[in-house]
C-alpha cells in the first residue's frame, strides 16, 4: 500500500491518474481524502464499486511506474554525465596541446628576433626608430581630432 508522503507528495498525478482510470471520480470526490491512502481507497470503492484489492493494485502499479522511470532518468543522468566528462578531458588536452604549440613557435620568433637584433643592430634600431616615429604620428593625427 502506498504511504501518505507518496500521497501527498504526488496528489496531483495520483488525482489524474484515478480520474483518468475511473471516470465517474470528481474532484469534490478526491478533495474529501485528505491524504490518507486508506480514505482514498474508501472514496473510490464508494463512487466506483471497485474492489479494495484493484484499487490497491492501480495504486501500487502507478507508484512502481514512477519509480522506474526515476531509475531510468537517474541511470540516464549518469550517463550523459560521463559522456560530458570525456568531452571535457578532451578539450582540456586538446588546449593544452594548442598552448604548448603556440608558446613554441611564440619562443621560436623571439629568439630569431634577438639574433637579428645581435647580427644587424644598425638596421634593427633604424626599424625600430621609424615604428616609433610612425606611431607617434598616428598618436598625433588621433589627438587632434
Amino acid at each position: 500500500m502506498i504511504t501518505k508522503q507518496e500521497l501527498t507528495g504526488q496528489w496531483n498525478e495520483v488525482k489524474g491518474r484515478l480520474q483518468e482510470h475511473w471516470g465517474q471520480l470528481t474532484d469534490d470526490d478526491l478533495n474529501r481524502v485528505s491524504g490518507s491512502a486508506d480514505q482514498l481507497v474508501g472514496v473510490v470503492q464508494q463512487k466506483t464499486g471497485a474492489t479494495r484489492r484493484e484499487i490497491e493494485d492501480f495504486l501500487s502499479g502507478m507508484f512502481k511506474d514512477s519509480d522506474r522511470l526515476k531509475e531510468k532518468v537517474s541511470e540516464a543522468a549518469h550517463q550523459y554525465a560521463d559522456v560530458a566528462g570525456e568531452y571535457a578531458a578532451e578539450a582540456g588536452e586538446y588546449l593544452k596541446e594548442n598552448y604548448r604549440r603556440a608558446s613554441q613557435v611564440s619562443g621560436d620568433y623571439s629568439q630569431q628576433l634577438a639574433h637579428t637584433v645581435r647580427t644587424r643592430p644598425a638596421e634593427s634600431m633604424a626599424i625600430a626608430f621609424g615604428l616609433g616615429i610612425a606611431a607617434g604620428a598616428l598618436f598625433f593625427i588621433k589627438g587632434r581630432r
